[in-house]
Parts: structure tokens; C-alpha cells; sequence
């Protein structure tokens, strides 16, 4: 799981992971701003993605030819901010609605 935290690059992760615990403090002290927050973390996530993707496009632009396996390997990683931000976003969801049957 470490691994996949420095593969999606270390300043985003650590950016989406505080985003998490804002997502679950929000929960806690301020239950209406939790689903944005988790909006704000998909945002990220998509952030650090077409970031990556730039960057990887970029350096293949300066190399020429590459193959496949490492496209694909490239896109892989590129995916991984994403997956991350959706996964908040999603756990955002969830304790939103468990917030509003709570507060019902």
C-alpha cells in the first residue's frame, strides 16, 4: 500500500491523504461541508492525474519511440491520484448519508 502512495507521487498523496482527514473531520464538527470536501478530493485527484499525464507525455515527446508496456505502465500510475480521490469522495457520500439519517 506504501508502494502505491509514492508511485502516485508523494506531494499529491500526501495532499488527498489530508483531504482525507478533512473529510472526516468534517464529519465529525461540521457535517454539512462533508460531501464538498469530498468533491474537493476528486478534484485533486483528477489534478494529480492530468498532471501526470503531462509530464509523461512530455518526457515521451523528448525520447521518441516508446513501447506499449511502457505507456501503459505510465497510465497506470497516472491513474493512481484518481483512484484515490474517488475513493474519498466515495467515503464522503457515505458519511454524508450517515450524517442525514442521523441528524433525521
Amino acid at each position: 500500500m506504501l508502494n502505491l502512495f509514492y508511485e502516485g507521487g508523494t506531494l499529491f498523496m500526501t495532499i488527498l491523504t489530508f483531504l482525507l482527514l478533512a473529510v472526516i473531520i468534517c464529519f465529525v464538527k461540521y457535517p454539512n461541508w462533508t460531501k464538498d470536501m469530498g468533491i474537493m478530493t476528486l478534484s485533486f485527484g483528477i489534478l494529480g492525474q492530468i498532471i501526470g499525464l503531462y509530464s509523461a507525455f512530455k518526457g515521451i515527446e523528448q525520447m521518441g519511440q516508446v513501447s506499449q508496456a511502457m505507456m501503459a505502465g505510465g497510465l497506470k500510475v497516472s491513474s493512481i491520484t484518481t483512484i484515490y480521490g474517488l475513493l474519498i469522495y466515495i467515503l464522503s457520500i457515505i458519511l454524508s448519508l450517515i450524517n442525514k439519517y442521523k441528524l433525521s
